[in-house]
């Protein structure tokens, strides 16, 4: 799922799987056309996310890095869904 390796020390694989099953599940109910042009759409993509990793206990210690990776992949995502 992502980099941090702190959170794959404490959380189990099949544990940050759910994570990115839900991501993903969670993303797709939320996502809108201009959301990766709206800065406005993109927040609330971020806020998403990172309330989505905390209720299940994944450590932000690098909250930025881990969400601006995670926005990244949405946007390659999006574009395969639109299709």
């Amino acid at each position: 799922m992502l980099t941090n390796e702190n959170a794959q020390q404490i959380l189990s694989n099949e544990k940050l799987c759910a994570i990115a099953q839900e991501l993903v599940r969670v993303v797709r109910q939320n996502i809108t056309i201009d959301w990766n042009i709206r800065e406005s759409a993109r927040a609330k993509m971020r806020t998403i996310i990172k309330r989505l990793l905390r209720q299940h206990g994944y450590p932000l210690d690098s909250q930025a890095r881990e969400i601006s990776t995670l926005i990244e992949q949405m946007e390659h995502l999006s574009k395969i869904w639109a299709a």
